[in-house]
């Protein structure tokens, strides 16, 4: 969805922008041809993205989560910015990567951290994590109505040995998965462990309401989400200013919110999912900072 992310940050030649998942460097330098002589500040927290980085002196990368965006932004002195572009999930890199244990196909350990050098990993959350706590991680990000039955069948198995491998937790739950929704039943069961042990999306909460300080008046906000709880908070958001989704209202009816979304949310062509099977839960959101008509902050 390149296109239309560039088509939604509306890139203007001398602007300041931020790319807050650098991952593999693809959206960086798509905005980096149009930027003249404006600046780039790009985010990524896993020390692989640094392998991508092009050579090119508009552009600012920091090895450190978006969450953290407002702090550096400030310190570098590059507030405020015209947009911001998000491209949430995992990477493809980081999917291929059988160390990494971010993928259900390839044998690796319990690990899917995107910072490596921060805790937990998934063999913790998995092997430390009472039933309890587990089951809830289960239900509140894989969106699994057996969690519970999934967290008990975890428990059992572990007390006779620590759970290693994500070949071994795969091969554990594949009694449970319903007949037919096998793959799906296993990728939010890896969505869920990796949601809790990178605390997605408190980050992306942070990231949404730090957007708000950070963008000019009439700065964009692109953000592009891979399951239903990322779309939500983006969703919920750019719409109503809080992650409830129910808009408030001042005494003239009017909603009080920092952003107006400027499209319905955009879904992958056919041919980009053909190429790229990843690319077909994608949705695009697109917003617009806002400001009173006498030229305060939003209500």
């Amino acid at each position: 969805m390149l296109e239309a992310a560039l088509e939604g940050l509306a890139v203007k030649a001398g602007g300041t922008y931020v790319d807050a998942t650098f991952g593999g460097g693809g959206h960086a330098r798509a905005i980096l041809q149009r930027l003249g002589e404006g600046r780039l500040v790009a985010f990524d927290q896993d020390e692989d993205a640094l392998a991508n980085l092009p050579d090119d002196d508009r552009l600012t990368f920091l090895n450190q989560n978006f969450r953290y965006m407002k702090n550096f932004l400030k310190l570098y002195g590059y507030l405020p910015v015209d947009g911001i572009l998000a491209d949430l999930g995992v990477s493809s890199h980081q999917f291929d990567q059988a160390g990494r244990g971010f993928s259900t196909r390839l044998e690796g350990p319990l690990d899917m951290r995107m910072n490596r050098h921060s805790e937990p990993s998934a063999k913790t959350v998995v092997n430390e994590y009472d039933t309890g706590r587990l089951a809830e991680v289960l239900r509140l990000y894989g969106e699994l109505r057996q969690s519970r039955k999934i967290a008990a069948a975890i428990d059992q198995a572990r007390k006779e040995q620590p759970l290693e491998t994500t070949g071994e937790l795969t091969d554990l739950l594949k009694r449970l998965a319903p007949r037919g929704r096998e793959n799906k039943f296993m990728a939010q069961v890896f969505q869920a462990l990796r949601i809790e042990v990178n605390s997605e999306l408190g980050a992306l909460r942070e990231l949404l309401i730090q957007s708000e300080e950070v963008l000019k008046d009439g700065g964009r906000l692109v953000v592009i989400s891979y399951h239903s709880l990322e779309d939500r908070l983006g969703k919920n958001y750019m719409r109503a200013g809080n992650f409830s989704g129910e808009p408030e209202k001042d005494f003239y009816g009017r909603i009080i919110r920092p952003f107006v979304p400027l499209w319905k949310p955009r879904t992958p062509e056919p041919a980009e999912v053909e190429e790229n099977s990843r690319a077909r839960s994608a949705r695009l959101r697109v917003a617009e900072k806002i400001k009173n008509q006498d030229g305060s902050k939003p209500i």
